[in-house]
């Protein structure tokens, strides 16, 4: 069997050994293999983070979360289940509270997006996070940032929620600590101020 040095990429200055087949299908598929997996798609994208414009190479199924985290430093939304349902990772896209481990980021290219680095503004916290500092909520704190971004979107769209549309929107962030009536107290204080 010969080999033959065939180019992935017209671009690339890789070249990989593939076998010399004289079926054209094989060596197509091959070629697919090599493209997906072994070098996948890189693309350059703009993202509005917190007020501030970020070109970042992502490739097109990476999770928000981790182009957040990874690529941009910005660490306050953590990893929890991966599946969207503890709400750990929350941040605002267009000011909708959004589980962004599950969201990928080739999919907010364009849209304001908000983490909980940037609801502070000018050395001052929000008031939703003043109120659960004051209320002393957190135990382990690694469901803080997700709370604090859901409550922040809530109490934007709903000033003076009642307690069962507190429970409702808040349903889908789990604190593994069990803090739920003092994130209850925080959350209603924060709608008074």
């Amino acid at each position: 069997m010969m080999l033959a040095f065939v180019s992935l990429y017209d671009t690339s200055p890789v070249f990989h050994c593939i076998p010399l087949m004289t079926n054209s299908r094989v060596r197509l598929t091959l070629s697919a293999i090599f493209r997906k997996f072994i070098f996948p798609k890189v693309f350059i994208m703009v993202l509005n983070v917190n007020g501030v414009t970020h070109d970042v190479a992502v490739e097109p199924d990476d999770a928000l979360l981790f182009v957040l985290r990874d690529k941009l430093d910005l660490t306050g939304a953590k990893y929890g289940c991966g599946e969207g349902a503890c709400g750990a990772c929350t941040v605002l896209i267009n000011g909708a509270a959004t589980r962004s481990c599950i969201t990928p980021a080739s999919s907010v290219a364009g849209k304001e997006i908000t983490t909980i680095e940037g609801l502070e503004k000018n050395g001052e916290l929000h008031a939703v996070q003043e109120a659960f500092l004051e209320t002393d909520v957190f135990q382990c704190a690694y469901c803080a940032s997700g709370m604090i971004m859901s409550t922040f979107a809530l109490l934007k769209n709903t000033p003076s929620p009642s307690e069962d549309a507190i429970v409702k929107v808040m349903n889908g962030n789990i604190c593994r600590c069990g803090t739920y009536p003092y994130i209850m107290k925080a959350i209603k204080l924060a709608s008074q101020s």
